[in-house]
């Protein structure tokens, strides 16, 4: 008999863990107007010292971009090696903790004047970018690979608040230009929210393995109540059902499996992350000499971060009602490939600063708009279909291992994809 999740709370669980696997990368990111405040502190000094600070400012985007990915790569596979050997609540709680952790830092960092030591402080916060990319990509592959064995919905749910978790950071940032005057007012609000939203995600899923629904779902073929054997009471957690693998899982037939689909899911983010943030945040308002606020201090937040996450979410919802095309379906990978065309659109937008190509083309912000509403619902949806796809092709003793590949092919997309997006910004 199919497990009734009484008052959605495992659904409720879910999206909210999905809010957090994506919140940090999405605070740092959306916190543009802070960190441009904290690095052009010396940007005006004279001699390669001011240039290079410069350098730090205008592609900042970037820089964040590949310390983000690159490790996160690394995460990935020996996460994948860990599957079996440690439980997902280990890694799921140690990778909550150690984001808690570096983002306190961040916190307190918003206070101390940084004028003297600008260099260090970039580099002290591409560390942090590091550290929390990493922990944070740990994380979501192993909350995604544990969720894989629950029925869609909770999969779905997981997939909708990651792209929430974008959608709350960008309004909090627009919340906090609003209503603070000082930049580090603003910051020390922003940061803090992050804070108290990774102590929810904690306390959220040490709730999990405790509903009824849960212990419904754990069924012994599947093996996930030994996921949960840490955090759940003595007395289930030694139950003779609960013994599991300790090998590494066969790579090659979950690899043959999801190849196609694996191929959709780098190219979908392979693209998006070449222009969202580097280039989408770049763009100005045609009418920015008018000096209003929209188009002076409101325009990348609203147009570029609010916009493009609440479309991506929305696209991502639509997958609870709509599933087409099919997992094997020929379409599928036509209308990913599709999606390169926006690298045009965006370069002729009104990007600024250009060095090399001058043209721009779309010299209205309606088009921006249209733009980075079809970006955001293309990725949400088409991004989500293959992601829930993948896990549900396998049998499902290998549906938490072909989770962390599909995590694996979405990761190596943000990390190829942030290197190209360097090069394409330094050729614009």
């Amino acid at each position: 008999q199919r497990p009734t999740d009484r008052f959605g709370g495992a659904y409720v669980i879910f999206f909210l863990l999905g809010v957090g696997s994506l919140l940090p990368w999405n605070f740092f990111i959306t916190a543009k107007h802070y960190w441009m405040y904290k690095l052009q502190n010396c940007s005006e000094q004279a001699g390669p010292v001011g240039q290079g600070s410069s350098d730090l400012r205008d592609y900042f985007e970037s820089y964040i971009s590949i310390a983000s990915t690159v490790p996160s790569v690394l995460c990935l596979i020996g996460n994948f090696l860990l599957v079996n050997k440690v439980p997902a609540s280990v890694r799921i709680l140690s990778s909550l903790f150690i984001m808690l952790a570096v983002f306190l830092v961040i916190t307190v960092l918003v206070k101390v004047d940084t004028s003297t030591w600008t260099i260090h402080f970039f580099a002290l916060t591409i560390t942090c970018v590091v550290i929390v990319s990493s922990a944070s990509t740990v994380f979501s592959s192993s909350i995604f690979g544990l969720s894989s064995r629950f029925p869609m919905e909770n999969l779905q749910a997981l997939i909708s608040g990651q792209a929430m978790g974008g959608t709350i950071s960008a309004i909090a940032s627009v919340m906090d230009l609003a209503a603070a005057s000082a930049v580090t007012d603003s910051a020390l609000a922003y940061f803090l929210t992050a804070d108290i939203f990774i102590v929810i995600c904690i306390t959220v899923y040490l709730l999990l393995p405790r509903l009824e629904y849960s212990r419904c779902v754990h069924q012994p073929a599947t093996g996930i109540s030994q996921a949960f054997a840490p955090i759940l009471p003595r007395d289930t957690a030694n139950t003779p059902f609960l013994r599991k693998s300790t090998g590494i899982p066969p790579v090659w037939p979950i690899l043959q499996k999801t190849a196609l689909l694996g191929f959709c899911l780098f190219y979908v983010f392979f693209i998006s992350i070449i222009i969202f943030p580097s280039l989408s945040s770049n763009i100005e308002s045609v009418s920015k000499s008018s000096g209003s606020l929209w188009s002076t201090k409101y325009f990348a937040p609203l147009t570029s971060f609010l916009l493009y996450n609440f479309a991506d979410w929305c696209g991502r919802q639509i997958t609870a009602w709509i599933q087409v095309p099919g997992p094997k379906s020929k379409l599928l990978p036509v209308l990913v490939l599709l999606r390169t065309v926006f690298v045009p659109l965006f370069i002729l937008s009104n990007y600024q600063p250009r060095a090399h190509i001058q043209t721009v083309v779309f010299n209205q912000d309606v088009y921006t708009v249209v733009f980075t509403a079809l970006l955001g619902l293309s990725n949400g949806y088409l991004g989500t279909l293959v992601m829930v796809y993948g896990p549900k092709i396998v049998p499902k003793e290998l549906a938490e291992a072909a989770g962390v590949v599909m995590t694996f092919y979405l990761m190596l997309g943000l990390a190829v994809g942030s290197a190209c997006s360097v090069l394409i910004v330094h050729l614009i």
